[in-house]
């Protein structure tokens, strides 16, 4: 592997203090990890989805029971974007070691990445403005959930954070943008903490959506997810008596613009990721580990793989595919990636080893996202 050694601006490192995971394999980082062995990912039932759904691996969240987190008070009409992200920021405020003081609520913000919102909602809500005769059968309860930030703005109101709160539309790189926008936010003096992460429901719209682009390799499934963390710096985890579960060295995205060939995009991946660890003070010759997001995705795949290989001068050993086990889940693919990492971290402590996050997506943009473990063991 080569060193980098080219001198770059450093960035303040963030820790992660708390994480709620959501996906087909099941809740918490436990039920994740104990999926990464094996390729048979838990089949939920999909009839409360749809009964017109492709012919099509699908990887669901079973037993979604929000009102077990939520309450019963108004939830009826929600989303399962909103759902699945508030149920997964449930999981994360809950597994706090030390909760959040009311005084620190003003403080925490709240930013969520996202493909365009509920896809569902905005489009039914759409088509009933259509087909149905105005205004008295249009559907008014779906307008709420077809609005992008409906979901961010939840979450703030159900746990009271009066901090930053921000929808992040980045589409493959969602999770990375809303990592990199709540590091500004914090760096800026906006707020001192943050639940960031990613959402993807899985909807009718959309796995057909995959099913008619030819984007995905034969046998490659369609799923959802979500993953939320809580960042803040490690001086104020530190004085709250919250551990860091990982350390956030970096966070770097960028874009080789549309139309470009597969080796102009694999170079791009290489210069961002050079460019990451160069901000993050560590070179290729460190890096331990490799969580990949494009598995099971047609060209995007192997230009991942030949972009990271470029940078360090070939794969780590110990190199994740999460996407193989939970399906395509797009905008929620690199939160789900950081919590494999973790959750790998939980069953085989890394001792400090230093992780990439990579994400490559057919708009020409690309991300990395550098972390680094704990020495001690992860906590559920």
């Amino acid at each position: 592997m080569k060193t980098l050694t080219a001198p770059m601006t450093t960035v303040a490192p963030l820790v992660i203090t708390g994480i709620g995971v959501l996906s087909s394999a099941g809740q918490g980082l436990g039920t994740l990890q104990s999926s990464l062995p094996s390729d048979d990912a838990p089949r939920a039932d999909l009839s409360h989805i749809s009964d017109d759904l492709p012919p099509i691996a699908l990887r669901a969240v079973a037993d979604l029971n929000a009102e077990e987190y939520l309450g019963g008070k108004g939830i009826r009409h929600l989303d399962r974007t909103t759902k699945l992200a508030l149920v997964a920021c449930a999981r994360a405020l809950a597994g706090l070691p030390v909760s959040l003081a009311d005084d620190d609520k003003p403080r925490t913000g709240v930013v969520i990445g996202t493909s365009t919102g509920s896809i569902r909602s905005s489009s039914e809500f759409s088509r009933d403005t259509l087909v149905q005769d105005k205004p008295y059968l249009v559907r008014a309860n779906l307008f709420p959930n077809s609005v992008m930030n409906c979901c961010a703005g939840q979450i703030a109101i159900r746990s009271k954070l009066r901090g930053v709160n921000a929808t992040i539309a980045g589409g493959r790189l969602s999770s990375l943008n809303a990592i990199r926008y709540a590091r500004n936010a914090i760096a800026g003096g906006h707020v001192d903490r943050a639940l960031v992460g990613a959402v993807e429901e899985l909807c009718p719209q959309s796995a057909w959506g995959w099913h008619l682009s030819g984007a995905l390799s034969s046998g490659a499934a369609v799923g959802e997810g979500c993953a939320v963390f809580m960042v803040e710096r490690p001086d104020d985890a530190a004085a709250a008596g919250r551990p860091a579960l990982a350390q956030v060295l970096a966070c770097e995205v960028a874009s080789a613009g549309t139309g470009v060939h597969q080796g102009s995009l694999a170079a791009a991946l290489s210069q961002c990721i050079e460019r990451a660890l160069r901000r993050s003070e560590m070179s290729g010759d460190q890096v331990g580990s490799v969580s990949l997001g494009c598995s099971g995705h047609v060209g995007l795949e192997r230009i991942e793989e030949r972009g990271v290989a470029g940078a360090l001068g070939a794969l780590p050993d110990r190199t994740l595919r999460i996407t193989q086990r939970l399906g395509e889940t797009f905008s929620a693919s690199g939160s789900l990636q950081l919590a494999a990492l973790l959750a790998a971290w939980q069953e085989e402590p890394g001792d400090g080893e230093v992780a990439l996050v990579t994400s490559v997506g057919t708009d020409g943009n690309v991300g990395c996202l550098v972390v680094r473990s704990p020495s001690a063991r992860l906590s559920g």
